[in-house]
C-alpha cells in the first residue's frame, strides 16, 4: 500500500495519476496535518477512485484534548462520513503520553463502517510496539502510522519497527514521517514493511511530483 498526503484537489488527482493507492486529506501540512474543510473532503472524494481517508485534527498544539475538543473531533468525523471519506485518521494521548483509551473508545464508536488510522501520536509513547498491541484489540482500528519514535530517523527505529509488526494483529503498520527515494529500498527491506505514507519527499516545488511517485511504486512494488 502506497499512501499519500494531499492538500488540494489537484494533488489528489495527481497522486491517483502516479500510482497512489490511498490518500489522505490534511490541510496544513506544515502543521503536521490539521483537519480539511468539508468542501474540500467532498469535493475530492468526487475527484478520485482511490480511498480517501480523512484526517481528523482539530489543532497542532498536541493529542491531548479536554472533552469540548473531543466533541469537536467526533463531529468532523460523522461528517467526514457523510461526505464520503474512506476512512478517517486520528489519535488521542493522556497528558502522560499515553493512550487515552477512553476518548479512543468513544471515537470508535462513531466509526462504523470507515477504515481507522491511528496516526503519529503513537510515536510520543516510550514503548511503541506494546501501544500496537493494545491498539491491536480494537477491530476498528486498520493501520498505525509510525516511524517507529521521535528520538532519531526512520531509518534508525527499523528494530522497533519489526517488534511492532509482530504485535500487530489484524492491523496494517504504514511506515511515514521520513521516508523519500532514498531510504526507502532499505527501511522496505529492514522493517519487513509494506505499506508505507509519503508527505513532502514526492513534492517538488511543493508539488505532488507524479514521477517521484511512479519511483516509489517501482521500488515498494
Amino acid at each position: 500500500m502506497l499512501e499519500i498526503i494531499a492538500m488540494t484537489v489537484e494533488d489528489a488527482k495527481r497522486i491517483e495519476a502516479g500510482g497512489g493507492q490511498r490518500i489522505e486529506l490534511v490541510s496544513a501540512l506544515s502543521e503536521g496535518g490539521l483537519t480539511p474543510s468539508y468542501g474540500l473532503i467532498k469535493k475530492v472524494c468526487e475527484s478520485v477512485t482511490i480511498p480517501v481517508n480523512v484526517i481528523i485534527r482539530p489543532h497542532s498544539k498536541g493529542f491531548v484534548y479536554p472533552p469540548e475538543e473531543i466533541e469537536v473531533i467526533a463531529q468532523d468525523i460523522l461528517m467526514a462520513k457523510k461526505l464520503g471519506a474512506n476512512g478517517v485518521v486520528i489519535g488521542v494521548l493522556n497528558p502522560d503520553n499515553t493512550i487515552d483509551f477512553k476518548a479512543l473508545e468513544q471515537l470508535l464508536e462513531l466509526c462504523g463502517g470507515l477504515d481507522v488510522t491511528f496516526h503519529r501520536a503513537i510515536d510520543e509513547l516510550a514503548d511503541i510496539p506494546t501501544a500496537t498491541a493494545q491498539l491491536a484489540a480494537y477491530p476498528q482500528i486498520t493501520n498505525i502510522l509510525t516511524s517507529g519514535g521521535l528520538a532519531q530517523p526512520i531509518e534508525k527505529n527499523t528494530a522497533v519497527l519489526r517488534a511492532a509488526h509482530r504485535q500487530k494483529g489484524d492491523i496494517n503498520i504504514l511506515l511515514g514521517g521520513g521516508l523519500n527515494l532514498e531510504n526507502v529500498a532499505k527501511i522496505k527491506e529492514e522493517s519487513g514493511a509494506t505499506d508505507f505514507h509519503f508527505g513532502s519527499a514526492v513534492r517538488t516545488d511543493g508539488e505532488i511530483d507524479v514521477e517521484k511517485i511512479k519511483k516509489i511504486r517501482g521500488i515498494i512494488g
